[in-house]
């Protein structure tokens, strides 16, 4: 594609960091059985098809990226069923809660009602695109 953009390498040490990642991956939908948790490793890895809000206006596409979370102490869920490994979810933001400086609670929250809790030890993530960008059949829409 030649409008495609160039593949989204962000990482995130701080809450501001965390809020252009969040946007970024706003509208980006990912399956359960897409979130893994490595308790062993402390590590959080979920994959999302993201739309890319940075290309050109009107090029509606969506890429393959992967999010992962270092220094996770312990995850937890809300209204999402882990046996419900094909259920879709839509990621609406990307937040972080100090608690314990320099760590906290990045929350991964859900159309729906949904979210996902990571408590860390500091604020250490990372987004890449994986994929080449493909033709997004629709552009989100938000009420104003």
């Amino acid at each position: 594609m030649t409008n495609a953009p160039k593949a989204l390498r962000l990482l995130a040490q701080d809450a501001d960091d965390l809020a252009v990642m969040s946007a970024a991956l706003q509208d980006a939908v990912t399956r359960v059985g897409d979130i893994q948790w490595e308790a062993a490793s402390r590590r959080l890895t979920i994959a999302f098809n993201r739309f890319c809000w940075e290309a050109e206006e009107g090029a509606g596409m969506r890429v393959r990226a992967g999010v992962q979370l270092g220094g996770v102490l312990n995850v937890k869920a809300r209204n999402l069923r882990a046996d419900a490994k094909d259920a879709v979810l839509q990621l609406l933001a990307l937040t972080f809660e100090s608690e314990d400086p320099p760590g906290g609670l990045v929350t991964f929250a859900f159309a729906d009602g949904g979210d996902l809790a990571a408590r860390v030890e500091c604020i250490d993530a990372a987004l890449a695109d994986l994929s080449a960008p493909w033709a997004a059949p629709s552009t989100p829409e938000h009420e104003a």
